[in-house]
């Protein structure tokens, strides 16, 4: 059954003009009611209607508080946005996976794997030699993505419709999510790097505009600005990197990679491949949030939880890694671009991994989390093991969806409390939730045999076997740290004892099916996915990695003695088991209290002095960030304004306006409207002119 490839990407933007015009009318109406009710009210007051500051004290920082519970939707209104949004996505997955599963049958039977289908819309441009079409290309790469992005997409719709029923903005919610969908989609599907690079600068305006979602409080919409801001470093390198491209082989569909891979390279280009990996690079580590430019990800948790599930585990974050793996035959032939690609991703992997120790918002870990696994993509990528990477970005995209959901579950369940110190106890109270998030946690960690662990192990493997040990390493004691994190997150919020009010104790229920149903489905591929890439030491094809190498390039492949993968295994379990047991011992604990919810780690922390202080404040990255970089930019900005522009520009302006001013002046005691004086200045101005004359 093959469908046209422009219906994916279609069917979600239908959503967004649909909810979108709907939303704004039925806004319009509501206003203009409220306006009218309030002028019959008030006859005789034509002033301005007070809106004072809420006034958002410190405690509501960084929490999900659904901030807009406006005049209650009716009934129906918000069933046809929540209808609109998940039916767009929904048929937009099934037009995904009917092209996808038979092109993936077909690929997976014949010797080498099939072409890929390009489907062109229309031509868009042309300019020399150079024409771009609006054209679509299902190939294994894009269609393992398109596969995971609607499913897991239309998940997250469909637990939206619960978590998002009570805000006044539901219809404005559901346009900006399908509208992300159509971004992503388009990116994912696009034949060339420019059609690309709509969806990309797409997904960057949409992540804007949901981690500012609740618009009215200063930190959302100052973490909306924070990850558009970021995002531009990336894309300034992105478009420097096509027009790279573009010099290097003449064209910026994906027809180049091809010729990478039989090396035909212009020669005589101004740019290097070197160059123009490291432009893309930074692209990617713009979007998928590496070192530096990962500041602005935890902070997009001020967005709705379900947002922050659609970011981290089905769209942004991970289109930066599927650029390295759609442009691998260019990275290969920069092999000092792919060590840079590999320590970059390990350096993010531990440093995240590190700052996810600490906190103590259950959001907050999971943002430091999903920068963490990022950097094990990157550094498959960088090792040259594309597809292990993507494997990673599959099997993530699972556990990730149902970790950040099931946090929302809990965050609903207590009302709004994000704080893990506040929390305990509550695996009897929401057993559904806790049960997946469990699921999910162990996936995260590496424990066979869930998704979680071959693709991880895979990538340590890729590592090892590639001769870059201390990478290894560094791999290995990431996955520790990941364990102990994520299994420190499920003892302090499910094991123990209560540790909030006893009326918010009295007050913690369980999430409506259309909540806990998308968790069980995404705990379920938390468990089985991983089956599609089992290696040969374990008895399997890794079907999926073979599944994508027509698609991607191989970087001197090495390979391993099974002797040698079994040793590795069993080393990264024992380390993430290490992991599990310390902090199952140290967390969960009877006598916990919200100030101290672990003596031994309180113990642990005084000892280690300034780096526990270091830890748990992030590394003072944005703060070094602020007086390094904002502060001493708003300095030469105020300078700029106050000095420059009010004194130096507006000085000139002001003055030559003085001056005509003066002159003005000045002339009018010579235009008195007498004719006697206007003959006499006549007359004295030919004498002058005679004698000048005459003196000449």
């Amino acid at each position: 059954m093959n469908l046209p490839l422009w219906l994916i990407p279609a069917l979600p933007l239908a959503g967004f003009l649909l909810n979108g015009s709907v939303a704004l009318f039925s806004g319009w109406r509501r206003a203009r009611k409220a306006t009218a009710a309030w002028r019959e009210a008030h006859p005789g007051d034509h002033g301005h209607d007070e809106h004072g500051d809420a006034g958002h004290g410190p405690g509501d920082h960084g929490h999900d508080d659904h901030g807009h519970h406006g005049p209650f939707l009716p009934y129906g209104e918000r069933l046809f946005y929540g209808v609109v949004g998940v039916l767009s996505v929904g048929l937009a997955a099934v037009v995904a996976l009917a092209n996808a599963v038979p092109y993936a049958l077909a690929s997976t039977a014949s010797e080498g794997g099939i072409g890929p289908v390009v489907q062109s819309v229309w031509k868009w441009m042309a300019a020399g030699h150079v024409s771009i079409d609006m054209a679509f290309r299902l190939d294994p790469l894009s269609a393992m993505m398109v596969s995971f992005v609607t499913f897991v997409g239309l998940l997250i719709h469909v637990f939206s419709v619960g978590y998002m029923q009570d805000e006044e903005g539901y219809g404005r919610y559901f346009a900006y999510l399908n509208l992300f969908m159509f971004a992503m989609l388009t990116l994912i599907l696009a034949d060339s790097l420019v059609v690309l690079f709509i969806g990309w600068e797409g997904v960057g305006l949409c992540s804007y505009l949901l981690i500012g979602y609740y618009y009215d409080k200063d930190f959302a919409h100052a973490a909306g600005k924070k990850a558009f801001v970021t995002n531009r470093i990336g894309d300034f390198g992105m478009v420097l990197g096509i027009f790279g491209i573009l010099a290097l082989f003449g064209t910026a569909d994906f027809s180049f990679v091809d010729m990478a891979k039989a090396g035909a390279v212009n020669g005589t280009a101004s740019i290097t491949v070197y160059a123009v990996c490291l432009l893309l690079f930074l692209g990617a580590v713009g979007k998928s949030a590496q070192v530096p430019l990962y500041v602005w990800l935890p902070d997009a948790m001020a967005g709705p939880t379900p947002v922050s599930a659609l970011i981290h585990a089905a769209t942004m974050v991970t289109a930066g890694v599927y650029l390295v793996a759609r442009c691998s035959a260019v990275f290969v032939l920069a092999p000092d671009a792919l060590t840079l690609v590999a320590w970059v991703g390990a350096g993010t992997a531990v440093f995240a991994a590190t700052i996810g120790l600490a906190q103590n918002d259950i959001k907050k870990v999971l943002a430091y989390s999903t920068v963490s696994q990022l950097g094990y993509m990157f550094l498959a990528c960088g090792v040259g093991a594309f597809g292990v990477g993507m494997f990673h970005v599959f099997t993530h995209a699972f556990f990730k969806a149902c970790l950040f959901l099931g946090s929302g579950s809990v965050i609903m369940a207590m009302h709004h409390e994000q704080d893990m110190r506040a929390m305990g106890g509550l695996g009897r109270k929401v057993p559904r939730t806790y049960l997946t998030m469990m699921v999910a946690t162990v996936a995260i960690a590496g424990i066979p045999p869930l998704a979680g662990f071959f693709s991880k192990d895979q990538i340590l493997g890729a590592a090892f076997a590639g001769g870059h040990l201390v990478l290894f390493a560094i791999g290995l004691l990431t996955a520790g740290m990941t364990a102990f994190y994520m299994f420190r997150l499920a003892r302090m919020t499910f094991y123990g004892e209560f540790r909030g009010t006893p009326e918010a104790e009295k007050r913690v229920h369980e999430s409506p099916a259309t909540m806990t149903i998308p968790l069980i489905v995404l705990a379920a591929g938390s468990i089985l996915v991983g089956f599609l890439g089992v290696p040969e030491a374990l008895g399997g094809a890794n079907r999926f990695v073979s599944f994508l190498a027509p698609s991607l390039a191989t970087a001197h492949p090495h390979h391993l003695s099974h002797a040698t993968e079994y040793v590795l295994m069993a080393l990264s379990v024992g380390v993430a088991a290490a992991g599990i047991l310390l902090a199952w011992r140290w967390y969960g604990q009877k006598g916990a209290t919200p100030e101290v919810p672990s003596a031994a780690a309180q113990a642990f922390y005084e000892k280690t002095g300034a780096l526990g202080r270091l830890v748990e404040n992030k590394w003072y990255v944005d703060e070094g960030i602020e007086a390094a970089v904002l502060s001493p930019f708003r300095r030469i900005g105020t300078f700029l304004w106050r000095g420059f522009d009010s004194l130096v520009i507006d000085g000139i302006v002001n003055a030559s306006a003085f001056l005509v001013e003066l002159t003005g002046d000045l002339v009018r005691f010579f235009t008195t409207g007498n004719v006697r004086n206007y003959a006499l200045s006549f007359t004295l101005g030919v004498l002058v002119l005679a004698l000048y004359v005459f003196l000449r």
